[in-house]
């Protein structure tokens, strides 16, 4: 069974930072592109960040570009978005997102609320 488990939101001032993470079950992580989306109130759900299966190439929104960094650790089975000088507009429930398996499923974790205020 494929397990998308997130962590390390919380509330951050302006300017401040956070680490999320994403711990994957169930399905060859190494071998899959991940992604951070996020969804703010009353907004669609937006890509945030893309990573390869092996970390090579990495893509962002324009809106994080420069502020936000995504990674993975595939002997860990961990998916990382870290995020620098943290904007009210960042203020979101992030997700993560693969799509995997034989017939190309897509995968969502439960999400992790973020939120940037003072």
């Amino acid at each position: 069974q494929v397990q998308l488990v997130e962590s390390g939101g919380g509330l951050v001032q302006p300017g401040g930072s956070l680490r999320l993470s994403c711990v994957a079950s169930g399905f060859y992580f190494g071998i899959y592109s991940m992604s951070w989306y996020r969804q703010a109130p009353g907004k669609e759900r937006e890509l945030v960040a893309d990573i390869t299966d092996t970390g090579g190439i990495t893509k962002y929104a324009n809106s994080v570009k420069g502020r936000f960094t995504i990674s993975r650790d595939n002997a860990k089975n961990t998916l990382y978005l870290q995020m620098n000088s943290l904007k009210p507009d960042d203020t979101a429930v992030y997700y993560c997102y693969t799509r995997a398996g034989t017939w190309r499923t897509d995968y969502w974790g439960q999400g992790t609320q973020v939120t940037v205020s003072s």
